[in-house]
This record gives C-alpha cells, sequence and structure tokens, in this order.
C-alpha cells in the first residue's frame, strides 16, 4: 500500500516578525521564534487576503507560546500552546487542513524534545488525535517509549484522556483537490514519443 504524502502547497512562513509580535518590551528576555511549515509560497500564489489570515494565525500562535512563558511557564508548555494554534487551524500541515496520504487518509507526525532532560516524544501516522504534539508530549512524560505510531499511537493518546476525533475532521476541500492534482499527474504515460498515451484511473478513487 503506499503511503506517500504529497506536500504540494505546504507553505514556509518563518515568523521574522516575531520580535515585534511578542512584546513592546526590548528588555525581555524571552524569545519565541515559530515556524509555519516546509515548502514554497510566493507572492504569485498568495493573496494579500491570504497572506493576512497566515500572519495573524501565525501571531495569535506565537503570542500564545509567549504567554505561557511571560507567566512562567516551560518551555515545552509554551511550544505546546503555540503548536495548538496551528493545529487546530486550517491553515497549515498539522491537523486540520493536514495534507492526505496517496491513499486519501490524513495521517500525522509530532515529535518535541526537552532540551534540558534530552527526554523526547513522537507519534506518526495517527489519524484520530485532535491535536498530536498533545500526545508526543504524552509519549515523552508518560510512557517509557520515545516513539509510537499509527493505532498504537491513537489507543495510547485515547487512554490519556486526549481530545480523539472522527478522521474526517482533518479534512478539508483545499488539501483534497491537491491529492487529486497529484494523483493525475502521477498518472499520465507516457508512450515512446514521448506523447502522452493514457491517463490511468486509480482503483482507490
Amino acid at each position: 500500500m503506499k503511503n506517500i504524502n504529497y506536500k504540494l502547497a505546504t507553505l514556509t512562513l518563518c515568523t521574522l516578525f516575531a520580535s515585534s509580535a511578542l512584546a513592546n518590551n526590548t528588555q525581555s528576555p524571552i524569545r519565541l521564534v515559530i515556524h509555519g511549515g516546509a515548502g514554497t509560497i510566493t507572492k504569485d500564489t498568495i493573496t494579500p487576503e491570504q497572506e493576512k489570515e497566515y500572519k495573524a494565525k501565525l501571531t495569535e500562535a506565537l503570542n500564545a507560546g509567549y504567554a505561557v512563558l511571560n507567566s512562567g511557564g516551560t518551555s515545552i508548555e509554551a511550544v505546546q500552546k503555540s503548536i495548538n494554534v496551528m493545529e487546530d487551524s486550517p491553515l497549515f500541515n498539522a491537523g486540520k487542513g493536514a495534507v492526505f496520504t496517496h491513499d486519501g487518509r490524513n495521517e500525522l507526525d509530532a515529535s518535541i524534545m526537552d532540551g534540558k532532560t534530552r527526554k523526547a516524544g513522537a507519534v506518526a501516522g495517527v489519524t484520530t488525535v485532535k491535536n498530536p504534539i498533545n500526545a508526543a508530549i504524552a509519549v515523552m512524560e508518560k510512557s517509557p517509549h520515545v516513539m509510537m505510531v499509527s493505532q498504537g499511537a491513537d489507543l495510547f493518546a485515547k487512554e490519556q484522556g486526549l481530545t480523539i476525533v472522527d478522521p474526517s475532521y482533518f479534512r478539508t476541500e483545499y488539501r483534497w483537490q491537491q491529492l487529486q492534482k497529484a494523483l493525475e499527474k502521477e498518472q499520465v504515460v507516457l508512450d515512446h514519443d514521448g506523447k502522452t498515451a493514457a491517463l490511468f484511473a486509480d482503483p482507490m478513487m
């Protein structure tokens, strides 16, 4: 079974405006930088309105993490809060709105490490955990393992009392259409003269 993530339009939005968005107090020792994804996004592929939406949501994520640090919370808690904002937004490839696998499933991964203790936790291929980063933290803090995958990770998250959702929660029409375009390109077969010979139908669709 093929299980390839097509991350065609995942964006890179590293928050270079982070310092000004964090706080007006330039003397604050707190620094928090977030990253909106891997891939490429350019001015000709995004509207001004969409750019505002991305920046607004990234600022929200940034401020959520900063609020934790500013009130004396831990760096793990701050990271968790920032990522939760992006996981809950369909704008990012993190939770709701994640890309589909080749087989039309949303399978999510998350990992985290505590730099002080060197402890780490990760989940991969989860399909029902609303916030995968929460599951990764649970693996780090509440299990003897470093990584859990697939159904075992989903079950562990449920046992830990994390929010569980139907897999359809993660679907967005935008990501679904991305998959269809990717499948269509994959299925074009060329004849010996280099001309398109056929477009095969995917039996999964």
